[in-house]
């Protein structure tokens, strides 16, 4: 189970950035931060390649985030190991 986190402000992160199945492949994430999302051809949507490991990314992340047309990107803690 994903739980919602509030968005991050400085890194590292404590939680994942995602994209989900609602994506429309496009490429606003892969415009904003091309170092963090990129295209899987074959389904034709973005996945996150790379967590945001620096202000910039992080920065442009957001801005990717905040941009997606259909929100499609989620920052969310990941399941724990037990």
């Amino acid at each position: 189970m994903r739980v919602e986190l509030p968005l991050p402000t400085r890194v590292p992160i404590d939680g994942r950035f995602e994209i989900d199945d609602t994506c429309i492949d496009c490429k606003l994430c892969n415009d904003l931060a091309p170092e963090n999302f990129d295209a899987d051809l074959d389904n034709d949507v973005h996945y996150v390649c790379k967590q945001p490991e620096t202000p910039d990314e992080l920065e442009r992340v957001l801005d990717a985030f905040e941009s997606c047309p259909t929100e499609s990107i989620r920052y969310s803690a990941g399941p724990t190991e037990e």
